[in-house]
C-alpha cells in the first residue's frame, strides 16, 4: 500500500454552531474555534474537519448553502476564515471543509433564476418535472418525511429534493453544473484547505425515468433508498469529481456514503478510489430499524460482529473512518452502552475499541469528555428540522406527544449538536449570552476545565489513548497492522489484534457488566493501556472488570 501523509493522523470533527461562541451571541463562531485550537492540539488530533459555515439561510444547520464562496455572518468573515487556516498551519494541523454538492439552498443565485424563468437556463440545473395527474412526478419519499418534490408557484411543475423542501438537488446530468462545481473546490483548495468531508455524495445520480416504486409506508411513498439501488453509473461522476479536484492538491477526502453496494469499497477507497476514505457507518445503519422511531438498541455481542465484519471488508482494500458519534446521530455514550450505563469505564472502552482498529479515527467534538444524550422536555426545545418532522408523523401514527417526545431522547440528532461543556460556569462556558440550543445539565460535572485537573478523568485517557496510537514505533501495528479477531467465541468479549511487521498488539474489552476472565494465549511484553487502575505485572490469566478494556503489547 501506497502511505499517504494523512494514514496517520487522527481527526476531530467540530459542529461550529456548538463549539465555542467568541462574541455573545449564542451561536459558536470561527474566532471560538482559533480560541481553542491549543486545546486540541494538547489532545493530540491532527485533521480538523469544520461543519458547514458557508452562506445560508440555515434551514437544515448550513446543509443548505446559498453561496458556496462566503461565510455565513453568525460565523464571522472570510478573513476570520482565512486567519484560522494560518493558526491551523502554525499548529502543523489539517482543515477540512464540508462540502455538500448534492444540493443547494432554494435561496441561490442559480433556483432563483430557475424558478424565475422555467425556460431558462439555469432551470436545467436542477431537476424540474411535470405533475402527473394532478400529482407529483414520482411517489418518492424525502428524507426529512413527505414527498421528495416540491410544486413550483400555480405551475405543473415540480422540482426535486431528496431532503428538505428547500434543499434542491443539484442536476448533475448538467455539465454546467459540474464544471460550477468543480471551479468552487478548487478555489477553496487554492485558498489552502487540506481537503473535505463530502456529504450525500451517493445522491448525486438519480434514477432518470423517474418512475414509482411500491409504497413502503402508510403514507403510500417510496424510500429513495429503492430508486438509488437501481442507479449503477455514479462512478462516473465520482471518478472525475476526484481527478479534476482532489487528485491535483493531494487534497484528503472522507465521504459520506450509506448507499455503497456490495463489492464496491475498492471502488471507493481503494489505491484508485473516488476518496481517501469512507465513513464506517455499520453500527448507525444496524441501529436504524424499520422506521425512525424504532431502532434497536445493539448488544455487546452485535457490536462486535458488526465491527469485525466492517473490518475484515476493508481488510485488504483500505481506510475506513471509523467513528462512534457526529452530528447526525445521538451520542455513542448513550446509545452504545445499557441504558443507564454511560459511565466513564465504558465510556473509556468504547474510545478504545474506535481508536485502534484500522483506519482513521475520528473524534466528535465532546466525546472526548464523555458528553452525552440531552433530556428536552418539549419539541418547542428542539431547533432540528429532521426531528420536527419525524415528530410529526409519530403523532400522526397514533403516537402521544409524551411517547413521541420520549423517542426525540433517544433519536434527535440535537442530542449531539448541544453545546460544547468548556467548564462549570453559567451555559457550560459556551457562551455569555443565551445559547441557541439548551446546554446538557451535568455540564457541571462533564466539563473540559474539570477533567482536565484529573487524572482518571476520559479526557485525561483519551489523550493517552490518542498518544498511544501515534506512537511512531507502534505506527506498523496500528496504522497498517493487520486486524485480526481475537476471542470470538468468548460472549461480549470483544478482542482483536493489529498486526505489523514487527510489533503486535492485542486489544481486550469486557462489553458487559459482569467480571470475566480471560486466558491470555500469548506471552505478554508489556501492558499499553488500561482504562481501570491495573497494577498486572503477570498476564497468564486477566480478571477483567465491567465494561474494562486492556491493550497489551504482544511478544511477536
Amino acid at each position: 500500500m501506497e502511505k499517504k501523509w494523512w494514514h496517520n493522523k487522527v481527526a476531530y470533527q467540530i459542529y461550529p454552531k456548538s463549539f465555542n461562541d467568541s462574541n455573545g451571541d449564542g451561536i459558536g463562531d470561527v474566532r471560538g474555534i482559533i480560541q481553542k485550537l491549543d486545546y486540541l492540539k494538547s489532545l493530540g488530533v491532527d485533521i480538523i474537519w469544520i461543519s458547514p459555515i458557508y452562506q445560508s439561510p440555515m434551514v437544515d444547520q448550513g446543509y443548505d448553502i446559498s453561496d458556496y464562496y462566503n461565510i455565513h455572518p453568525s460565523f464571522g468573515t472570510m478573513e476570520d476564515m482565512e486567519e484560522l487556516l494560518r493558526e491551523i498551519k502554525k499548529r502543523d494541523m489539517y482543515l477540512l471543509m464540508d462540502l455538500v454538492i448534492n444540493h443547494c439552498s432554494d435561496q441561490h443565485e442559480w433556483f432563483q433564476k430557475a424558478i424565475e424563468d422555467l425556460d431558462s437556463e439555469y432551470a436545467d440545473y436542477f431537476y424540474i418535472k411535470e405533475g402527473k395527474d394532478g400529482n407529483p412526478p414520482t411517489n418518492w419519499r424525502s428524507y426529512f418525511g413527505g414527498s421528495a418534490w416540491e410544486k413550483i408557484g400555480d405551475t405543473n411543475k415540480y422540482y426535486l429534493h431528496m431532503f428538505a423542501k428547500e434543499q434542491p438537488d443539484l442536476n448533475w446530468e448538467n455539465e454546467k453544473v459540474r464544471t460550477e462545481l468543480y471551479k468552487m473546490v478548487n478555489w477553496w483548495l487554492e485558498k489552502g484547505i487540506d481537503g473535505f468531508r463530502i456529504d450525500a455524495i451517493i445522491n448525486i445520480k438519480k434514477q432518470l425515468e423517474f418512475k414509482n416504486y411500491e409504497p413502503d409506508g402508510i403514507d403510500q411513498l417510496s424510500g429513495l433508498h429503492k430508486m438509488l439501488e437501481e442507479v449503477d453509473d455514479v462512478g462516473e461522476f465520482l471518478t472525475e469529481l476526484r481527478d479534476q479536484t482532489f487528485k491535483k492538491y493531494d487534497a484528503f477526502t472522507v465521504a459520506e456514503v450509506f448507499n455503497d453496494k456490495p463489492g464496491e469499497l475498492e471502488k471507493f477507497i481503494g489505491e484508485d478510489g473516488y476518496f481517501s476514505t469512507i465513513f464506517d457507518f455499520t453500527m448507525e445503519k444496524a441501529r436504524s430499524g424499520e422506521t425512525w422511531e424504532k431502532s434497536p438498541r445493539l448488544s455487546g455481542e452485535e457490536v462486535k460482529k458488526l465491527i469485525f465484519q466492517a473490518q475484515k471488508e476493508s481488510e485488504s482494500v483500505g481506510f475506513r473512518a471509523n467513528i462512534i458519534e457526529n452530528h447526525d446521530e445521538p451520542r455513542g455514550a448513550t446509545v452504545f452502552l445499557p441504558e443507564g450505563k454511560s459511565t466513564p469505564e465504558g465510556i473509556k472502552m468504547l474510545g478504545t475499541i474506535s481508536m485502534l482498529l484500522k483506519g482513521i479515527p475520528f473524534i466528535y467534538q465532546g466525546q472526548e469528555i464523555g458528553m452525552t444524550n440531552v433530556e428536552f422536555t418539549d419539541i418547542s426545545e428542539i431547533d432540528d428540522i429532521s426531528t420536527k418532522d419525524q415528530y410529526q408523523i409519530m403523532l400522526e401514527k397514533g403516537y402521544t406527544a409524551k411517547e413521541a417526545l420520549r423517542i426525540v431522547n433517544e433519536k434527535s440528532r440535537d442530542n449531539s449538536r448541544t453545546p460544547f461543556q468548556w467548564n462549570g460556569e453559567e451555559n457550560a462556558g459556551f457562551t455569555t449570552g443565551t445559547p441557541w440550543l439548551k446546554v446538557n445539565p451535568n455540564y457541571v460535572t462533564v466539563n473540559v476545565e474539570k477533567e482536565e485537573k484529573e487524572e482518571d478523568s476520559i479526557l485525561s485517557y483519551y489523550k493517552k489513548l490518542i498518544k498511544l496510537r501515534k506512537t511512531v514505533e507502534l505506527e506498523d501495528a496500528f496504522v497498517y497492522g493487520r486486524f485480526q479477531e481475537a476471542y470470538e467465541s468468548k460472549e461480549n468479549i470483544l478482542a482483536y489484534y493489529r498486526i505489523g511487521d514487527e510489533h503486535k498488539v492485542l486489544v481486550i474489552a469486557n462489553y458487559q457488566e459482569e467480571k470475566q476472565q480471560i486466558v491470555i494465549e500469548d506471552t505478554v511484553k508489556q501492558l499499553l493501556l488500561s482504562n481501570y487502575d491495573r497494577k498486572d505485572t503477570s498476564f497468564d490469566t486477566i480478571e477483567l472488570n465491567p465494561y474494562e478494556v486492556v491493550v497489551l503489547e504482544i511478544l511477536n
